[in-house]
């Protein structure tokens, strides 16, 4: 998340921040174009400028032209400066936040979805917005599972823009998404000039959210009929934060930190009700944690969050994370 001199937040939520207290609280459903705009996303005239360096001598200062890279460059949103995103590839092009605006709103005019939350990452390299869709998956008889379909472009070369399907439990809100062998999660928007082809594009987005929500809420439902034992998730853990007998102290006190915390997620948190001791409740703890609880940077709780936040957005999926203490 991008923070600016005034001490405000990029990010705009339609109900409520989805992964924290920062930004700004709006009510109404919102257009690409609101949203861009109450996130600070419009206006950025992202392009392209020549790279040079300086060398200094006794006989004084020689400008050289950097060959085969550029540097990314925006307006600033609140200051109306120019500003350096990255260093690019001599075949990157920029796209700029708004061009894809027709296809998201074709998102949300055939989906019945509205736009949840927008916002800049890290610095502004890239950009992100998320669509709610109207229906639901339960999970069980009453673990209700929200649908959103996520939108995200780079300015740093580091990415397509793409569109990512997100399951987000409602109890805890967990980000969900996982990958599945029978569905995938993401798809590559193409840049194109014609409006035909982004909406052709926009309704291969939609047939692959469907179908993936549909492969999640089986694998959701296998979850949730197995077994699982704390001994069992210990095991899983393990495999997720490995240690080695040669490894430091440090390193083992850590993981043991994270099992901990896992583990009385697993077996006492108030989410686990309803699910507890299955499969999916050691999954959904995992996930909690790495969520909610797993250790951040940030001097207060609130920026802590929002790390946790932008680890989650930025990396698309809720993987773990190297452990360490768990921090508020």
């Amino acid at each position: 998340m991008e923070q600016f001199s005034d001490g405000t937040a990029a990010f705009v939520s339609a109900q409520k921040s989805a992964w924290h207290r920062l930004g700004t609280v709006t009510t109404e459903a919102l257009t690409a174009e609101d949203a861009m705009r109450l996130a600070a996303l419009d206006g950025w005239n992202v392009r392209l400028v020549g790279l040079h360096a300086t060398e200094l001598t006794a006989e004084g200062a020689t400008l050289l032209e950097v060959p085969n890279h550029r540097a990314s460059m925006r307006t600033h949103p609140t200051i109306g400066r120019p500003e350096t995103l990255a260093v690019v590839g001599p075949d990157y092009t920029p796209v700029q936040n708004e061009e894809h605006a027709e296809l998201l709103n074709y998102l949300v005019d055939e989906s019945g979805a509205h736009f949840e939350t927008a916002g800049p990452l890290k610095g502004g390299r890239q950009v992100f917005l998320t669509m709610k869709l109207p229906q639901s998956m339960t999970i069980g008889r009453s673990d209700e599972v929200d649908l959103s379909i996520a939108a995200f472009n780079s300015h740093d070369g580091s990415s397509a823009f793409r569109i990512v399907v997100t399951p987000v439990r409602v109890v805890c809100a967990n980000t969900l998404r996982a990958g599945l062998r029978n569905a995938k999660s993401s798809y590559t928007v193409r840049h194109t000039s014609g409006a035909g082809g982004r909406i052709a594009q926009a309704c291969q987005a939609l047939g692959l959210t469907f179908k993936y929500a549909e492969e999640f809420e089986k694998a959701a439902q296998r979850m949730l009929d197995a077994e699982m034992t704390t001994p069992m998730l210990r095991s899983v853990v393990e495999q997720l934060w490995p240690v080695a007998n040669g490894d430091s102290t440090r390193k083992k006190n850590n993981q043991l930190t994270c099992w901990n915390t896992i583990r009385n997620l697993f077996e006492h948190a108030d989410t686990q009700a309803g699910i507890r001791g299955t499969a999916w409740a050691g999954y959904n703890a995992i996930t909690e944690y790495v969520n909610h609880v797993a250790p951040a940077r940030g001097t207060t709780s609130e920026l802590k969050s929002a790390a946790r936040a932008e680890r989650v957005i930025s990396r698309g999926r809720s993987r773990p994370c190297r452990p360490g203490p768990a921090r508020a």
